[in-house]
């Protein structure tokens, strides 16, 4: 399974030439929140190796390594995730650099965020037919961030015994649930994305 994660680091050596490049002129315009560069920057290689996938057809060789397709399914998940460690410590290093604040909980919320938006994705790649995941990810993440707002203050306005019980929670039980409901979503993709791709003919 590490090689399959490997193997994805490897395919995507010119999109990390890309990386930082995107990643400095964030930083430089200095116009964005730093949870927002650290969501950009955490997306850019598994999505950009989803979408060299669907060109290349990529499934059909793998299924014909020495892999089951829960390894494989397991490989893209845990991938997302070692990216994301990766992505947030060379943002960091780049903030540092350029003498740019940011605080750890930049890093929960965005780290958050790109599980949750990975969560919903994900699947639709083994859904969708090829050519049009790409545009239902741009779909799936404009509405995400222009709509989920929205849905938030909604909520905060019209339960207002939802909105005084988590104002009163302490800032770890908060923090902690938080990332307990992100990682049992992730969790249930995985699990959804893994039976999709057991019934997927190739």
């Amino acid at each position: 399974m590490f090689n399959l994660i490997r193997r994805d680091v490897i395919l995507q050596k010119r999109q990390l030439l890309i990386f930082i490049p995107t990643i400095l002129s964030f930083i430089i315009l200095d116009k964005h929140h730093p949870a927002f560069i650290f969501i950009i920057a955490s997306i850019i290689i598994p999505f950009s190796t989803y979408a060299y996938d669907e060109k290349a057809e990529t499934n059909i060789l793998l299924n014909s390594l020495p892999y089951t397709r829960t390894e494989i399914i397991a490989s893209r998940y845990l991938g997302a995730i070692v990216y994301m460690v990766l992505a947030i410590v060379v943002t960091s290093l780049a903030l540092f650099a350029f003498n740019k604040p940011f605080a750890m909980t930049d890093i929960a919320i965005a780290s958050g965020l790109f599980l949750l938006f990975a969560a919903f994705t994900f699947p639709l790649f083994y859904i969708i037919k090829p050519g049009y995941f790409f545009m239902a990810v741009l779909i799936t993440f404009f509405l995400l961030a222009g709509i989920g707002p929205a849905i938030v203050l909604f909520l905060a306005e019209h339960l207002a015994a939802i909105t005084n019980f988590i104002t009163n929670l302490s800032v770890p039980t908060l923090y902690t649930g938080a990332a307990l409901v992100v990682i049992g979503v992730y969790v249930i993709s995985w699990g959804i994305s893994t039976v999709i791709y057991h019934r997927k003919a190739f």
